[in-house]
């Protein structure tokens, strides 16, 4: 199997798309990884598995009409799979393995099937103490964006999922790409303020455009130089009830189709204008666990 992924609008060839089969029902508070999980908990809406396991059939219906492979997990009984993209990520032809959070590292032995038909010196592990997940990995061209947050409560924060540890040996992996910080703003307990991953706040679309949250980002300057790549005339600004309603995080099929939720009219109708073809499905349910369609999948190849 070859592996290439340079950008997030590359024609899409070949994913993996989680599963919400025996997804194990609904957790403890204490067990929550993220605050609108939890504020659905609370509010007796926590996501129904029969309903999620219907929303991702229909995305996988959508890729395979546009003769994508389409790979999943194998199912682990009673263990949440749904959101792929947290337990790997490919650049280039690497597959790196992400140091996901420990409650979760059955994961990525559910998508070990496939590593055999990877090239031996394709998989890159890092150390434990280099946390990153791939949702805070958005590639685009020569450049890795990486969400992270640094500060010193870094670990008094369970949704803080990359720390410098992971940035320096990304930089260290690709050293001819240019790696760009991008520190986000974290909440346990508000989902309205809490940055989950990078592209919960980012999305790069099209040609050229971008979505962008800009109070997602808590250096102003990292923030202005994100624009600046893009143009301000070629983002899409949303604020905070569209971003913990998980507006960035659909999912480009190429660079003039994308995955959106229906709900997104805002989104959709701009998406239009700028001649993007848009699937539109209800992406409601899942999205109560703080993720969306980019979450939900794992790119193994892209081509220009």
């Amino acid at each position: 199997m070859t592996l290439n992924v340079v950008n997030e609008t590359g024609i899409l060839e070949s994913v993996i798309v989680g599963i919400a089969n025996s997804s194990g029902g609904v957790p403890e508070l204490k067990d929550t990884y993220d605050p609108k999980s939890r504020q659905n908990i609370i509010m007796g809406t926590y996501p129904e598995e029969s309903k999620m396991i219907e929303e991702l059939d229909r995305f996988v219906s959508i890729l395979i009409s546009y003769n994508i492979n389409v790979y999943r997990p194998r199912i682990i009984k009673n263990y949440n799979q749904i959101f792929s993209r947290d337990i790997g990520f490919v650049i280039d032809n690497k597959f790196i393995k992400s140091n996901i959070l420990p409650a979760r590292s059955k994961e990525i032995k559910a998508i070990s099937y496939l590593f055999k038909n990877f090239s031996s010196d394709s998989i890159i592990s890092f150390p434990e103490d280099a946390h990153i997940e791939g949702g805070d990995v958005i590639l685009n061209e020569n450049k890795i964006y990486v969400g992270a947050y640094l500060k010193s409560d870094y670990s008094d924060y369970i949704t803080a999922r990359t720390n410098s540890n992971g940035i320096e040996l990304l930089k260290k992996h690709f050293p001819n790409k240019e790696v760009r910080l991008l520190e986000l703003n974290k909440s346990n307990t508000n989902p309205r303020r809490n940055i989950l991953h990078l592209d919960c706040c980012f999305q790069p679309v099209g040609k050229g455009f971008a979505i962008i949250h800009s109070d997602g980002f808590s250096d102003i300057n990292q923030l202005n130089a994100l624009i600046n790549d893009f143009g301000s005339g070629n983002c899409f600004f949303i604020d905070s009830n569209e971003m913990s309603d998980m507006m960035c995080n659909i999912f480009s099929i190429d660079q003039n189709t994308v995955v959106s939720d229906i709900r997104f009219e805002r989104l959709n109708y701009w998406l239009v204008s700028k001649g993007i073809k848009v699937e539109a499905i209800s992406f409601n349910e899942i999205s109560k666990q703080e993720g969306l369609l980019r979450c939900s999948t794992l790119p193994l190849k892209r081509s220009l």
